[in-house]
């Protein structure tokens, strides 16, 4: 019998959608990247997430730092948050974000678009060997 492999933050993953829903309800895609950016700190925030905006993070390779990447927000210290507010989300744009995520020490992100269409929300895993953080944050319900 196979078992079920765990949902790497579940609660955490949970909550960002349902902060993502909130800000698109309110605003659609009708407002410029900073706008919904900073609404959607507030929104995280009101459900007990903590939020750093625009944290540097190290890139590196053969363990070793290379560079940096500035992501919009960083959850729990665990989650990489990316915000875009654009037609839709490109294939270059899924590809960037994977090489952040795969050259950072993280292995959860969220590429989110807030477009004129409609919500995107892609959840990203990084599914090497690294171990998960731990989540300092509590979670409201």
């Amino acid at each position: 019998m196979n078992k079920v492999k765990d949902f790497l933050y579940e609660k955490e993953s949970y909550q960002i959608r349902g902060a993502c829903f909130d800000v698109y309800k309110a605003f659609g895609g009708a407002f410029k990247e900073k706008i919904v950016d900073r609404a959607l700190t507030k929104s995280l925030a009101k459900r007990g997430l903590k939020v750093d905006e625009q944290k540097r993070i190290n890139i590196l390779y053969d363990g070793e730092k290379i560079g940096t990447y500035i992501p919009d927000k960083i959850v729990n210290d665990a989650i990489i948050l990316e915000v875009k507010a654009k037609s839709f989300i490109t294939k270059d744009d899924i590809d960037q974000f994977w090489k952040y995520l795969k050259g950072s020490d993280y292995k959860l992100g969220f590429l989110v678009n807030f477009g004129p269409a409609k919500l995107e929300i892609k959840r990203v895993v990084y599914d090497s060997a690294r171990p998960v953080r731990r989540v300092s944050a509590s979670l409201s319900a």
